[in-house]
């Protein structure tokens, strides 16, 4: 019979994940994904201010505009599992150090929360709101280089809470030279507790494993609240002699997904070594027409309404636009296999 763990041992398991995980309760957890997969944020878009008019016969605020939107869709793809036997006479014979709640325990905590980490700041990196390649960090130029990120979120307007550094080992012992880095001898026991090696101008710094760490990625910048990394299902079942097994069954199963919110992208930086890792090439698009040029072997991707092709739900795929009237706003960005996205671009066209 399944034994679904509800007491003691759920709450060792249930520990050790919020313990050993670098990401999990810092980013948004504001949308609920129960008894679905797929949940659409619609962003209402505003309209710039303009000049009240005393003399008009009508209007006098301005023409009015029906207020637009443009619509993200989330939708979970990770769906990861493991199941695992101890046979009770290997049990027997290796002197009962196989216990089964402790290896179950063990799976959690070296497979199944590295596996999860490691695809989230993978994800979060690939759709940052800004990634950055060039030369990487060194002793003397690490701090000028975060600050550079830090800047590009401050002129964007996002919000100054919560922001955490995420950085893997190498450009942490960069970082920790910096006159302006509080260890945790300063910060007191409190910050050790959270998983944090420190704080940066008004960021928490967390050390990354190289093994959870993306390639070629140098540092990460995140607002807690501009991306979510929703957890559906995370479970696990221990059996005591189920059919066809003299022993134990351990089995485990995880739902989850990461996604960067299309209106609050600019609060996920990324900076990557160019040196390992190639920023696909911005594309052009022509203003007569709307076809695109500039990369090779890759895929365009783009959008007619105006909207981030990266977040969009009307996003489409293809050679040049499907739209040429003249005015439409084209939005396009370029991957290809093994590289970061490229930036987006802009093209009014002509015709």
């Amino acid at each position: 019979m399944a034994i679904t763990l509800h007491d003691k041992y759920a709450k060792q398991i249930g520990k050790a994940f919020s313990e050993k995980s670098f990401i999990a309760g810092r980013l948004s957890n504001k949308y609920d994904f129960t008894g679905v997969k797929t949940v659409k944020v619609m962003v209402p878009l505003t309209v710039p201010m303009t000049n009240y008019n005393r003399s008009a016969a009508s209007n006098r605020y301005g023409t009015p505009t029906e207020m637009g939107d443009t619509v993200q869709e989330m939708q979970l793809t990770q769906d990861k599992s493991f199941s695992l036997t101890i046979d009770r006479g290997n049990k027997e014979d290796q002197s009962n150090l196989k216990i089964a709640a402790s290896m179950l325990r063990l799976q959690v905590e070296q497979q199944a929360v590295p596996t999860m980490d490691k695809y989230i700041f993978e994800a979060l990196s690939q759709k940052a709101g800004n990634s950055i390649a060039s030369t990487k960090p060194a002793k003397t130029t690490i701090a000028d280089l975060i600050s550079t990120g830090v800047q590009t979120l401050d002129d964007n307007e996002i919000a100054q809470e919560k922001r955490i550094l995420f950085l893997n080992a190498e450009n942490y012992k960069f970082l920790k030279h910096s006159p302006e880095f509080l260890g945790i001898d300063t910060l007191g026991k409190a910050a050790l507790e959270k998983g944090e090696v420190g704080y940066y101008d008004n960021m928490s710094v967390i050390k990354v494993p190289a093994t959870r760490w993306p390639s070629g990625l140098c540092f990460l910048i995140v607002q807690g609240d501009s991306a979510t990394a929703p957890v559906k299902l995370d479970e696990t079942k221990l059996h005591t002699d189920p059919p066809g097994i003299s022993g134990n069954l351990l089995e485990g199963r995880q739902y989850y997904d990461c996604f960067v919110f299309g209106h609050r992208s600019n609060g996920v930086y990324a900076f990557f070594d160019s040196a390992v890792a190639t920023k696909t090439t911005t594309p052009t698009i022509a203003a007569s027409g709307g076809v695109f040029s500039g990369v090779t072997g890759g895929t365009y991707h783009y959008t007619t309404d105006g909207s981030d092709p990266r977040y969009s739900m009307t996003v489409k795929m293809g050679s040049g636009s499907d739209v040429t009237t003249a005015g439409t706003v084209v939005k396009c960005y370029a991957t290809k296999t093994g590289q970061i996205p490229s930036t987006v671009a802009t093209q009014t066209l002509t015709a």
